[in-house]
């Protein structure tokens, strides 16, 4: 039986299998939502990524998976071992992985994609991740250019997240689907794979601007959403097109307490004081202690 976020934080029958889950999605701090950044937002797609998390006053760093190749660069140990030193002596952690290459090499349609999945989900285990961002954007988007669903692609990706689906499971590790596509067709998606190693990665402002009721769409979601991205074009969190306030009142309606990742911009183009800014922001708008 699945434990939702109320019965965990409610103290249900179901809390230690609650704690259990949700320790994955949070790092082990049940109950309290953890800001991040994205590697390519923070300019930093390397291990000094994780310094630059740090100076930014920021908790975690999503790490990019690497550029197509038969090999990524996260399967790479000695790669990895460099961000896990620095983990170690910072303190910053890796709340997921990104698997952005899937925009130019789409899951449906490269040979390679199982591989690739098997893996980043080998690698993010080895990380100490939770989530591994699955992108459905550029090529790899799951809709045509009228905005109608490709029946074939979304098949096959299904398909492909089923086989994934029970390693995943295995390792602790979730596959986060982030894409074009309505709540309701998401979760069209995450029924036909049939596993809770399979989720939302939910994106604010790409929700915006694809024109969905952004708090309707969390309510809606809930405990399918493992990760969330905060992010509002070229402004500053609370002064642009998505309304943050609504915002926070959904996130608290269906109790989430993962993470949120910034793949925010830099206004004043000084990256590290404006990700401070952004976290700040953050904290303040989810009231977290």
């Amino acid at each position: 039986m699945k434990i939702t976020r109320r019965q965990f934080l409610a103290g249900s029958a179901g809390t230690i299998a609650g704690a259990v889950l949700f320790s994955r999605l949070a790092d082990a701090v049940p109950g309290k939502i953890r800001v991040g950044a994205c590697d390519w937002s923070l300019g930093a797609v390397k291990p000094e990524g994780i310094d630059v998390a740090k100076a930014a006053g920021l908790d975690g760093l999503e790490i990019s998976a690497g550029n197509p190749a038969d090999v990524l660069k996260i399967a790479d140990a000695a790669w990895r071992k460099q961000y896990k030193d620095k983990m170690a002596a910072t303190g910053i952690v890796a709340p997921s992985t990104a698997m952005g290459l899937l925009n130019s090499a789409p899951l449906a349609t490269d040979p390679r994609g199982p591989a690739w999945l098997d893996q980043v989900i080998d690698a993010t285990k080895d990380l100490d991740a939770k989530v591994i961002l699955l992108a459905f954007f550029g090529k790899g988007d799951l809709r045509d250019k009228d905005g109608n669903l490709k029946p074939n692609d979304v098949d096959v990706v299904v398909q492909r997240l089923k086989d994934a689906a029970p390693k995943a499971k295995e390792k602790g590790v979730i596959l986060g689907i982030e894409n074009t596509l309505s709540a309701k067709q998401n979760v069209d998606i995450l029924e036909r794979v049939q596993s809770d190693s399979v989720l939302v990665y939910y994106d604010i402002r790409n929700s915006t601007d694809n024109g969905y009721d952004v708090p309707a769409e969390i309510r809606f979601l809930g405990d399918r959403i493992c990760q969330i991205h905060f992010k509002d074009g070229d402004h500053y969190l609370g002064q642009g097109e998505v309304k943050m306030e609504p915002v926070a009142e959904a996130m608290a309606a269906i109790n989430y307490v993962a993470w949120v990742v910034l793949e925010t911009s830099t206004p004043s183009k000084d990256r590290v004081a404006d990700f401070k800014k952004n976290a700040e922001y953050t904290r303040q708008l989810l009231k977290i202690g």
